[in-house]
């Protein structure tokens, strides 16, 4: 993989894990109810399910590659349509992230446990992945190195980002529940996917 093309997927990949969804809500309710050191567990379980998601995503499309070029085309087209659907959701968006204060007495243990449950049950990641990753495959050359590098790199930003979340909310959860804040928050994030996926498109033209 070429560095230009791995650089343009962390900066998708930095924006795929900053915007809101179950996984932000799950680490900043952790933050605000347990503190950072202690919500370590859930974001580590958070990983672990998205690492799920991305062996299932890689070997989904590895197969996809091996019988058809032409499908492969197509599904590149369907997730960059994806992304800017995705980005005019984001951007009429209204609603508030939710958080309440979890049992107190919840170990660590539970909370990893928990958190790997919210990012297995949750659909979105996959088809997100889906139409992300084949922006940045080469089918021309071997996928499994492609997709390791691919898979890492989204683990590792997006354990980044969940710990920024956590560790912000510990100190401004409040704010961070703002209507206000979120809605603006929202259209922030709409506006990068709109872009991520016309740039996707032209790519291509």
């Amino acid at each position: 993989m070429e560095l230009h093309v791995w650089f343009a997927y962390v900066v998708t990949a930095i924006v795929f894990s900053l915007a809101p969804g179950s996984g932000t809500v799950n680490s900043i309710s952790n933050g605000i109810s347990y503190g950072t050191r202690r919500s370590l567990g859930a974001i580590v379980g958070l990983q672990i399910g998205l690492a799920f998601h991305i062996v299932l995503v890689g070997a989904g499309i590895g197969a996809l590659v091996a019988q058809s070029a032409m499908a492969f085309t197509v599904i590149k087209w369907v997730g960059a349509g994806y992304l800017v659907w995705l980005g005019i959701q984001k951007w009429r968006d209204t609603n508030s992230l939710s958080t309440h204060n979890s049992d107190e007495h919840l170990s660590g243990w539970l909370l990893m446990r928990n958190a790997v449950f919210i990012n297995l049950t949750n659909p979105k990641s996959i088809v997100f992945l889906v139409a992300l990753f084949p922006q940045f495959i080469d089918p021309s050359k071997p996928q499994l190195v492609q997709f390791l590098i691919l898979g890492a790199t989204t683990v590792v930003i997006d354990a980044i980002v969940m710990l920024g979340y956590t560790t912000l909310a510990s100190q401004m959860g409040r704010f961070i529940r703002s209507d206000r804040v979120m809605g603006k928050i929202n259209k922030v994030f709409g506006s990068m996917f709109v872009g991520c996926g016309a740039l996707l498109a032209m790519a291509k033209s």
